[in-house]
């Protein structure tokens, strides 16, 4: 048999008040006199009645979750930072989805279907490469002011947005190792169209420039951030004649210095006895990869505490204030075993 579910007129006629007074009891209960709150959640807890959450929400236009885009969820990069947004939002009454935006088309239709069915209140991505499509639908239905970006952000948008000093992390990376003696310093980048990738090759390119250093278009490999990627340059670099081979590279992400430096070894080239490695994120596995990975450490968590405050912020105040705004988290040099002063030759 089954169970008849309590309603809030059942807790009405228990109380002996109308479902209007049981109605501000749980959404107001200031509003009340402490007689009439107290006979209210005695005939709650007699009943056995529980709110109605879904449905609250649906009365209040508010659906009580927040989704958050992630690129690759395969990708160990993002655990962090998906620690600190569930860190962020741990005490709050909002729930965290997830979703890999890999599966989606190309244009992502179907997000914008998230805030018109009511199933999100907000969004945090972690992919900046949102398509144009989706922001104008999202601009279009006044909801735009309701994502932040953390770690990538959508380039020619005001979104506001959480990011690690890239630009500050590339330099580090190459005054790091022109410190060592290094003068030949090739670059493995990120994908073409990514907004990281611009930020640190530019910055590449700059201090290459402020410290007089020759870069010739051999030495830039284009990669995807991937262990395939740094297999491909470690593949490129083994070709090259010995005299024509830079001595350091400065990867853009520890997974394409790791392919790398796996690569190369197999072709028999040392690190860093022949060449200098040095990535970008510090991922969990990278002090442990042997040779160990010096590397550019973002506070990946840093990020995604960030990333829920400000969406919380968003929320609660309309976005008032918050469109636009950047906040820039600092990175440091993690200076360990793939990179070592010029050998003599």
């Amino acid at each position: 048999m089954t169970q008849k579910t309590t309603t809030i007129q059942d807790v009405a006629r228990a109380a002996g008040v109308s479902t209007a007074t049981v109605s501000r009891a749980l959404s107001n209960p200031k509003l009340l006199s402490d007689r009439a709150r107290d006979a209210v959640l005695e005939a709650i807890r007699e009943t056995g009645y529980r709110v109605n959450q879904s449905a609250r929400n649906l009365r209040k236009q508010r659906a009580g979750a927040i989704l958050v885009l992630v690129p690759n969820l395969g990708n160990p990069f993002f655990s962090q930072i998906l620690s600190g947004i569930s860190e962020g939002f741990a005490d709050s009454d909002y729930s965290v989805l997830i979703m890999d935006t890999n599966h989606l088309p190309a244009d992502h239709d179907g997000l914008v279907d998230y805030f018109l069915d009511s199933r999100i209140d907000g969004m945090i991505s972690l992919d900046g490469s949102l398509s144009d499509a989706a922001m104008d639908r999202f601009e279009a239905m006044g909801v735009a002011n309701r994502i932040v970006c953390a770690c990538e952000w959508v380039g020619q948008r005001d979104l506001p947005s959480v990011r690690s000093d890239n630009a500050k992390g590339a330099e580090l990376a190459i005054r790091h190792l022109y410190a060592l003696g290094h003068r030949k310093i090739a670059h493995v980048t990120g994908p073409a169209d990514n907004v990281l990738t611009h930020v640190r090759k530019d910055a590449v390119g700059q201090v290459r420039e402020a410290l007089g250093l020759k870069m010739r278009p051999e030495w830039i490999f284009r990669g995807d951030f991937s262990l395939e990627a740094g297999h491909d340059a470690a593949r490129r670099f083994a070709a090259m004649e010995e005299e024509q081979r830079p001595t350091a590279v400065f990867c853009a992400s520890d997974e394409s210095a790791m392919g790398l430096i796996s690569g190369l070894l197999a072709a028999g080239i040392d690190v860093p006895g022949d060449i200098s490695v040095v990535g970008f994120d510090d991922i969990e596995v990278a002090q442990h990869f042997v040779p160990s990975l010096t590397t550019i450490r973002q506070e990946r968590t840093q990020i995604g505490l960030a990333a829920s405050k400000l969406l919380l912020k968003t929320l609660a105040d309309g976005a008032k204030g918050t469109r636009g705004t950047v906040e820039m988290i600092d990175v440091a040099l993690k200076a360990r075993g793939s990179s070592a002063p010029l050998a003599q030759r």
